[in-house]
C-alpha cells in the first residue's frame, strides 16, 4: 500500500525556485527610466532657474531680523486698515454676485441637455475655459489698464475669473439632473420655461448656493492680494507699506487679513452646513 505521501510528487523537488514580482522587468526598466526623466527634468529646472545659494543659506537670518522689524505691530493704523478690510468685503462680495448672474446662462450653454446645438454648446464650454485660463492678477492688470486703479477693476477681475469656476461646476451640476421629474412634466405637456422652472431648477439650486459660497470664499481671499498691481482693497495699503519699509504696519495689515480669512472660513462653513 502506497501512503499519500509516496503518491504526492515533490513540487519543489528539481524545480527552479520562482519569487512573485509586483511587476514584470519591462515594468521595473520602464520605472526607471520615467525616474530618471524625472530626475533629470527637476535637476535641469534647478539648474535654469538661478538660484543663488548665498541667499538661500542667509534666508533664516533675514526671516529673522524681518521679524524683528515687524514687532511690534502698529495699531495706529487700524481705522484705515479697517476701511481697506471693508473694502475687500465689497470686492468680493460684489464680485461673486455679478459672476453668479453672468455664469448661469454660460452653465445653461455648456450643460450638453440644456444647450440648444453644438455651437452654443462650444460657445459656453471656450468661455469657461477662458476664464479659468487667465489668473486674477492677469485679469486685475487689464483691467487697472482699461479702468484705472481701483475697486471697479478688481470687481470685474474677479468676476471675470469667477465665471469659469462657477459656470463648469453649475453646468456639470445640470448635466447631473434626475431626468424623471422632466419627462414626468413632458408628459403632462409642460411648456419648456416650466419644466425650466419646476423640473431643472429646483434640482441644482442647492448645488448653485454650496458652489456661490465656496466661490464668495475663494474671491474674499483672492481680494486681498489685488491692490499689489492697483485694483483696490487691502492689498493697496499693504504694498504702500512695504513700499515704504513700514514694517510693524505690514504685521498690522498681516494679522487683519489673516483674521479676516478666518473670519470668512468660518461663515462660509456655517452657511454650507446650513444649505447641505
Amino acid at each position: 500500500m502506497v501512503s499519500a505521501a509516496e503518491d504526492t510528487p515533490m513540487a519543489g523537488m528539481g524545480a527552479a525556485h520562482r519569487a512573485w514580482s509586483r511587476h514584470s522587468p519591462r515594468e521595473r526598466w520602464t520605472r526607471y527610466a520615467v525616474t530618471l526623466l524625472i530626475g533629470l527634468a527637476a535637476y535641469w529646472s534647478i539648474y535654469n532657474i538661478d538660484i543663488d545659494p548665498e541667499w538661500v543659506m542667509d534666508a533664516p537670518v533675514q526671516i529673522a531680523d524681518l521679524f524683528i522689524r515687524m514687532s511690534p505691530p502698529d495699531m495706529s493704523r487700524l481705522p484705515s486698515i479697517a476701511s481697506a478690510i471693508v473694502e475687500t468685503l465689497n470686492i468680493a462680495t460684489i464680485a461673486t454676485v455679478l459672476g453668479v448672474l453672468v455664469s448661469m446662462p454660460v452653465a445653461w450653454l455648456a450643460a450638453q441637455n440644456t444647450t440648444p446645438n453644438r455651437a452654443t454648446l462650444w460657445l459656453g464650454r471656450v468661455i469657461l475655459v477662458s476664464s479659468r485660463s487667465v489668473n486674477t492678477i492677469i485679469w486685475a492688470l487689464l483691467f487697472v489698464a482699461i479702468f484705472g486703479p481701483g475697486a471697479l477693476a478688481g470687481i470685474i477681475a474677479i468676476m471675470f475669473r469667477s465665471i469659469g469656476f462657477l459656470g463648469k461646476l453649475m453646468s456639470e451640476a445640470i448635466e447631473e439632473i434626475n431626468r424623471a421629474p422632466i419627462e414626468a412634466l413632458e408628459a403632462v405637456g409642460a411648456s419648456r420655461m416650466k419644466i425650466i422652472l419646476y423640473g431643472i431648477i429646483p434640482q441644482v439650486v442647492p448645488t448653485f448656493v454650496a458652489v456661490t459660497i465656496l466661490r464668495w470664499d475663494i474671491n474674499l481671499r483672492e481680494s486681498t492680494v489685488l491692490g499689489l498691481v492697483g485694483a483696490g482693497g487691502i492689498g493697496l495699503i499693504l504694498q504702500g507699506s512695504i513700499d515704504t519699509f513700514a514694517w510693524q504696519t505690514v504685521s498690522t495689515i498681516l494679522l487683519a487679513i489673516i483674521a479676516m480669512v478666518v473670519a470668512g472660513e468660518a461663515l462660509a462653513a456655517w452657511l454650507r452646513n446650513k444649505v447641505m
